[in-house]
C-alpha cells in the first residue's frame, strides 16, 4: 500500500459509539498512519436529522441521505453503528454489493443475517468485520478468526453480557434481591431502562451465535440458540452456592459433541477457583478450550462507548492493512455443515433447591424418585425453615432428559412445596 494513501470512511450513526470512533480517528491519526501507511478520515456521517446540533464534527459532514455515502467512489469503508436489523441490513447489503468494506458492531444483524452477509462479502471480494459485536474491547473475534484457526476448539464459555454479570455480582456480594440489584444497575448506567434483552439472555444468545459460527466454522443463527435468563435466580440460591464453593454467572456455552454442536445461554454455577468465577461487575470474559491450546481466557470491559469504538477502530485498521489479502480470514462464511446436538442429550451437572415438608422420610422419598430416573445425588444440605425445610442438592453428571423427567415427577410430590428450579453447574465434570 502506498505511504500516505488517503482512505475515506462513511459513518452510519453518530451516537455514543459513532462519535467516539470519529474522535479516535482525530486523536490517534498519527499512530494510525504509522500502523497502516494511510491517512484515514471520515468523509460523511449518516444521521436521521442534520438539524440537530452535534459536537465534535463539522456540521457539513452530516447527511440524511445514505445514497451520498453509497455512491461516493472515494468512500471505501462503511462503518455501520446504528444498530437493529432495519435499515441496517439494507445499508450493509448495499455497501457490500457496491464493493465497499463494512465494519459493524451490530450483534442482532449478524446473529440473524450474518451468513448471507459473509457470503455476499466473499462474492464481492470485499471485507466485513465485526469485532465490536461481541464483548466490547476484548478482541475475541480476531483471536477466533486468526489465532485459533488450528486450535481444534471444543468449547466456548462466555460471560458476554455486562448487565447480568453486574446484577449477579451485586446479588452475591450484598445479598440483594434481583429487583434491587437490577435497579442499582440501571442507576449506575449498566442496564437500560428496558433491560429485557439482557436479563432474558437474548442479548447473550445473539453474541454466542456469532462466536459459535466463527469458532466452529459453521452456520449458527440466533434462532438456533436456546436461552434462559436470570429472572428466577434468587439471593438465597446464591447464598447456598457460596456454602458449596460456587458462584453464579449467566453463561453462553457452545460445545462440540461428536461432530455436532450445542449452543445455549443459561444461568450456571461455577467453582470459585474457575477462571470465569472471578470475572465480576460489568466485565466480560470468554474462556476457550481446545485440543492444541488447552485453555485460554480473554477478559475485559464488555461495554461502553469508548471501548466499543476501540474495537470498531481495530476493524477499520485491519481492513486498511489487509485489503489485498484473500481467504477465510477475510470471508468468514461457514465452510462446515455441522448438525446441532440436542439439548436433552447433553450431560450436565445440576444444583437444585427444594422447599419441602420438615418430616421424616422426605429425603428418602425424593432420593427414590431421582433414583427411578438413574439420577444420582452428589451432595445434600438440609436447612430448617419452621414447618418447612429446604433441601439443597448437587447431582452427579446426568443426561438432561433424565434429569428433567425426574424433577417433573419430584415437583408433583405432596411433600414438595415449591416448583423445582435447577441451575446448571459448569466445570464440575467427573
Amino acid at each position: 500500500m502506498p505511504v500516505n494513501e488517503k482512505i475515506f470512511i462513511g459513518l452510519l450513526g453518530y451516537g455514543t459509539v459513532g462519535s467516539n470512533v470519529y474522535q479516535l480517528l482525530q486523536d490517534q491519526a498519527g499512530e494510525i498512519e504509522k500502523a497502516t501507511g494511510a491517512v484515514i478520515s471520515v468523509k460523511r456521517v449518516l444521521v436521521k436529522d442534520v438539524a440537530i446540533p452535534r459536537t465534535g464534527a463539522p456540521a457539513d459532514l452530516f447527511t440524511e441521505d445514505f445514497e451520498e455515502i453509497l455512491n461516493d467512489p472515494e468512500i471505501s469503508i462503511v462503518a455501520e453503528l446504528i444498530g437493529g436489523t432495519e435499515p441496517a441490513f439494507d445499508y450493509v447489503t448495499a455497501a457490500l454489493t457496491s464493493g465497499k468494506a463494512v465494519v459493524t458492531a451490530n450483534k442482532q444483524l449478524l446473529s440473524q443475517q450474518g451468513f448471507y452477509l459473509f457470503r455476499l462479502a466473499e462474492e464481492k471480494k470485499t471485507q466485513i468485520r465485526f469485532e465490536a459485536s461481541v464483548a466490547g474491547a476484548i478482541p475475541v473475534i480476531k483471536v477466533l478468526r486468526e489465532s485459533m484457526v488450528a486450535a481444534d476448539l471444543k468449547s466456548i464459555y462466555g460471560i458476554v453480557n455486562g448487565t447480568t454479570n453486574f446484577i449477579l455480582t451485586e446479588m452475591s456480594r450484598t445479598g440483594a434481591k434481583f429487583k434491587d440489584a437490577l435497579a442499582r444497575a440501571q442507576e449506575w448506567g449498566y442496564a437500560e431502562a428496558d433491560p429485557t434483552s439482557d436479563i432474558s439472555g437474548k442479548d447473550a444468545a445473539a453474541k454466542m451465535a456469532i462466536l459459535a459460527s466463527i469458532a466452529f466454522h459453521t452456520r449458527v443463527e440466533l434462532e438456533d440458540v436456546a436461552c434462559a435468563g436470570i429472572e428466577h435466580v434468587s439471593s438465597l440460591d446464591l447464598a447456598y452456592a457460596r456454602e458449596l464453593g460456587l458462584t453464579a454467572k449467566l453463561l453462553g456455552v457452545a460445545k462440540l459433541y461428536k461432530n455436532k454442536i450445542n449452543v445455549r445461554v443459561y444461568p450456571a454455577l461455577l467453582k470459585q477457583d474457575h477462571p470465569l468465577a472471578s470475572v465480576n461487575g460489568a466485565y466480560n470474559a470468554v474462556f476457550l478450550e481446545g485440543t492444541t491450546i488447552d485453555e485460554i481466557m480473554l477478559s475485559g470491559p464488555g461495554a461502553g462507548g469508548m471501548e466499543t469504538a476501540s474495537a470498531v477502530m481495530s476493524d477499520i485498521i485491519s481492513v486498511v492493512a489487509r485489503r489485498a489479502a484473500p481467504g477465510f480470514l477475510e470471508y468468514p462464511a461457514a465452510y462446515r455443515e455441522l448438525e446441532f446436538f440436542p439439548d436433552d442429550e447433553v450431560v450436565s451437572t445440576f444444583y437444585l433447591r427444594l422447599e419441602v415438608e420438615d418430616e421424616p422420610g422426605v429425603l428418602a422419598a425424593i432420593a427414590s424418585t431421582f433414583g427411578e430416573h438413574r439420577v444420582s445425588i452428589q451432595s445434600v444440605l438440609q436447612k430448617g425453615r419452621g414447618a418447612h425445610a429446604e433441601l439443597v442438592m448437587v447431582f452427579h453428571p446426568v443426561n438432561e432428559a433424565s434429569f428433567n423427567a425426574s424433577i417433573e415427577k419430584v415437583g408433583k410430590l405432596d411433600v414438595v412445596k415449591s416448583a423445582p428450579r435447577p441451575i446448571r453447574v459448569e466445570g464440575n465434570e467427573e
